[in-house]
């Protein structure tokens, strides 16, 4: 294998630890009070955030949108997004992730597990990866903290 060849290998693993860098910023940023202009920076212009149970919102203005609104649902929250699978060709990846996150919910002080499937498009920018789709699918569970996913598997 030339030269040619490791470069190309290590740049398509750059690409993976960019987009993994790009996903751990969006968990710190849900994670410091849903933080709308933070999280609405990470995707394009023209991108999309959607949730079977959330709602879609479409362009980084209505993201920064919701997410100010749904910053109040919301007293504390942990991401946690593991084994990830991302796939890179060229200036375009796609990604799938796993979600467990304990948080609190505003009302009733409910501390809650939830476990879902992120399935994620990015698209490089003068050289940035940002999200231009980014998908929550395939909740596992929302339950409350003191019953636990065997008892009660929904809110």
């Amino acid at each position: 294998m030339g030269l040619d060849g490791i470069e190309q290998r290590l740049l398509h693993l750059e690409d993976i630890e960019a987009i993994k860098r790009l996903k751990a910023r969006y968990c710190a940023y849900l994670d410091d009070g849903y933080n709308a202009d933070d999280v609405a920076s990470l995707f394009v212009e023209n991108g999309v955030w959607d949730d079977e149970r959330w709602g879609r919102y479409e362009g980084r203005a209505a993201i920064r949108d919701f997410f100010r609104r749904v910053s109040g649902s919301f007293t504390f929250a942990v991401h946690y997004v593991v084994n990830p699978i991302i796939g890179v060709d060229g200036d375009t990846a796609h990604g799938t992730w796993y979600l467990f996150m304990a948080g609190t919910l505003t009302e009733g002080n409910q501390a809650i597990w939830n476990a879902a499937e992120y399935s994620e498009d990015y698209v490089r920018v003068d050289g940035e990866w940002r999200f231009q789709l980014l998908r929550i699918t395939g909740y596992h569970f929302t339950t409350p903290f003191e019953v636990g996913w065997a008892k009660q598997r929904f809110l």
